[in-house]
């Protein structure tokens, strides 16, 4: 078995390493948006939308062997495994990871430091992909991690100790849940052969069973919400599984319902499935064209990949930062991908980069968090955001690998200012008009990474 499924995973990731999903958005993104009318939501809504940096993690079997998620056990024309195996042995091959799959280094505190020293205000956990894995102890499947190599472990009921973990450090806490579910017999039935990432059969053909399947969705989101104390967002995958394609109606309504009832006020995040039960939308691996005026949250990965993989190709923290400076500008959230290890920890290069990431915010932090959108966010190569009270503009500029500081950033302005600060050293800097434009002077021999400025009015 170890022997085959070294070569399961280094094919598989040869393969997927020339379809990595790290161009373009993935996901259609919604065209529309609905505002909320519960004003608890509103209120929660607002609440979030200050806190700008949050991590995704993504931990799951895919883990152990280092693969891209649970996507290999999809039949899919992208996907692409060892031809030696027929299908049914590799599902059997991926779906007996669970019996490796024994993280003894386990440790939830470890993540919530560094992710609390890179400045992350949120979080979200991936409590089950889409291979039906589930990071929790599910009253509805022995398929958990909490039954199989894991069981024996005092923290066996994984999710319990990360969100404790994260609230001990003051987190806003996001569970995520992937409403299709590839181990299930009530989503893929082997009585029919095809295995894409849609439910296999037809739901007109077996209504019973599809609504087996719609209640055990609801009272697995039910035991999340129910069982591990407060929660602020339901973010929910696999914008696939809707009314609208095959008739896959998980009945939203009534987990709304159910949802609010246990964590009032909760966000719920129906990813890219427009209406109420949206309460942000999601653009995966890109951020949108233009300032949007209403709430969204783009989701990019620390890697090329959302969870571990053996030969990652990491982002610098530099580059983090710079995609930060442009969401925040066009009002947007930044929640970053971070998988941990099949034992159960952060490793250095990820920790490494999300250190750097924290240092530079605790410098410069002022001008992202807790600020909102000005109508003129961007010229050239600076950004910007404001305070609520309007009385200070943050000018951002991103340094490009390779780039160095300019001596001077300008920009067109028409209102006269009283001073300007380098928020890194809190030093006024230099400033003066010229045909309409704000000059700033920059000081000599500051270090060469993003900056921000502070004008106050």
């Amino acid at each position: 078995m170890k022997s085959l499924r070294i070569l399961i995973t280094s094919y598989f990731t040869i393969c997927l390493l020339s379809l990595s999903f790290a161009q373009g958005n993935i996901h259609e993104q919604s065209s529309e948006y609905v505002w909320p009318t519960d004003q608890q939501v509103v209120k929660k809504l607002k609440d979030w939308q200050d806190l700008k940096f949050g991590v995704l993690i993504h931990w799951g079997l895919y883990a152990v062997p280092g693969i891209v998620e649970s996507w290999s056990i999809c039949d899919e024309d992208w996907i692409t495994r060892d031809t030696t195996l027929t299908y049914q042995q590799y599902m059997d091959w991926y779906f007996s990871l669970a019996d490796e799959f024994c993280p003894t280094q386990f440790n939830p505190s470890q993540w919530a430091s560094i992710c609390q020293d890179a400045g992350m205000r949120y979080m979200i956990f991936t409590t089950k992909h889409h291979d039906g894995f589930c990071m929790f102890d599910s009253h509805e499947t022995d398929f958990s991690i909490a039954h199989h190599a894991f069981r024996n472990h005092p923290k066996r009921d994984v999710l319990q100790y990360v969100l404790q973990a994260f609230r001990e450090k003051d987190f806003s806490i996001g569970t995520y849940f992937s409403k299709p579910d590839w181990h299930s017999q009530m989503y893929w039935w082997d009585v029919y052969g095809k295995k894409g990432r849609n439910v296999n059969y037809p739901i007109k053909q077996y209504p019973e069973r599809w609504k087996r399947f719609q209640q055990f969705t609801y009272r697995q989101i039910e035991e999340i919400l129910s069982r591990y104390g407060n929660v602020d967002i339901l973010w929910l995958d696999g914008g696939w599984v809707c009314p609208e394609n095959r008739g896959q109606d998980i009945n939203m309504p009534n987990i709304a319902q159910m949802a609010r009832k246990h964590q009032p006020g909760i966000l719920i995040v129906d990813r890219t499935i427009h209406g109420p039960y949206e309460n942000y939308q999601t653009p995966e691996r890109t951020i949108p064209e233009k300032q949007l005026n209403y709430p969204w949250e783009s989701c990019i990965p620390l890697s090329d990949d959302w969870g571990y993989v053996k030969k990652p190709h990491w982002k610098s923290a530099q580059k983090v930062i710079n995609t930060l400076i442009e969401i925040v500008a066009k009002g947007g959230n930044m929640v970053l991908g971070v998988g941990p290890t099949p034992e159960g920890i952060i490793e250095p290069a990820a920790e490494e980069r999300l250190r750097e990431i924290g240092k530079w915010l605790r410098q410069n932090g002022k001008a992202i968090f807790n600020t909102v959108p000005t109508p003129y966010y961007h010229e050239g190569n600076v950004w910007f955001t404001q305070s609520k009270d309007g009385k200070q503009l943050y000018a951002l500029y991103p340094l490009q690998e390779g780039e160095n500081l300019p001596t001077e950033i300008s920009w067109n302005c028409d209102k006269k200012i009283k001073s300007a600060r380098l928020l890194s050293t809190n030093k006024r800097l230099k400033t003066k008009y010229e045909n309409g434009r704000l000059i700033i002077t920059l000081p000599k021999n500051i270090p060469q990474q993003p900056l921000a400025i502070e004008v106050c009015f």
